[in-house]
């Protein structure tokens, strides 16, 4: 799958540039917490502070770049990098931008249709950019959340975003036991926008669960949840319960009550 120009559901959406999408999240996380105290919970990630939060986001934008540099071919036997952490946290702000200069560094280094090895769907370097951009783009929103800001997330980005985590969920369970709970009897949750015409189908089988990529417009899913685009990234991603008044969901309750206690990481 080339997720330059091609996604799995049922509608054509604005591609999304990866690669310059990651210093255009990064400059909003930037400006989002410049300045505030480092201190602060981020009630959307339990137990973290702002400095946790840009901490991890600034580290996994330096291990992605790494593996990039790598051109890694099997699965890391070591996440240790090179950090270079300034000795104060006011200094996490200054310090998460040059995380993103580090990434912009080896996306410029590497070719995005190298094949690589990479823990989700898509074995090309292509896939790492993809993925940093969604832990930035999330984590720049719980900072923004923490601080009481209104987060905006375009939509394109949102869409792209609810695809590579529906794409990429079942690869999951090394660092998302749950998902493996994620079976059943031939069932299907429909994810659909309101403010486009995107539609996911997820079907649930007896040995996993995937994309219906094959059926999804099909008339019928045992349950559905539509929303922004936007809204429906945060619900798949644990920031937003699918009985949220921006959200509207029908069909099997148990069904949804199931997906949604298994599917976020």
């Amino acid at each position: 799958m080339k997720t330059s120009d091609h996604t799995d559901h049922a509608s054509v959406s604005t591609p999304v540039d990866h690669r310059s999408a990651v210093a255009a999240e990064t400059a909003r996380f930037v400006a989002a917490v410049k300045g505030a105290d480092p201190a602060t919970a981020v009630p959307s990630c339990p137990g973290w502070t702002l400095a946790d939060l840009i901490r991890h986001t600034g580290s996994v934008q330096r291990w992605f770049s790494v593996l990039l540099r790598a051109r890694i071919q099997e699965p890391p036997r070591t996440r240790e990098v090179d950090l270079r952490l300034p000795e104060r946290e006011d200094g996490y702000p200054d310090w998460l931008a040059e995380s993103a200069s580090v990434a912009a560094d080896a996306f410029a280094a590497t070719d995005p249709d190298l094949p690589m090895w990479a823990w989700g769907a898509d074995q090309y370097a292509r896939f790492w950019a993809r993925r940093m951009l969604f832990e930035t783009l999330l984590h720049r929103v719980d900072a923004e959340l923490a601080l009481g800001l209104r987060p905006a997330i375009d939509r394109p980005a949102a869409v792209d975003g609810i695809d590579e985590f529906l794409v990429n969920l079942p690869f999951a369970t090394f660092f998302a036991p749950k998902v493996a709970n994620l079976r059943g009897p031939d069932k299907t949750i429909r994810f659909r926008t309101t403010d486009g015409d995107d539609t996911w189908l997820v079907r649930l089988r007896p040995d996993g669960f995937g994309l219906d990529t094959a059926h999804p417009t099909a008339d019928t899913a045992d349950a559905t949840v539509q929303g922004t685009a936007a809204d429906l990234l945060l619900l798949v991603y644990g920031r937003l319960p699918y009985g949220a008044k921006a959200l509207a969901h029908e069909g099997d309750e148990q069904l949804l009550a199931h997906w949604f206690a298994n599917s976020a990481f």
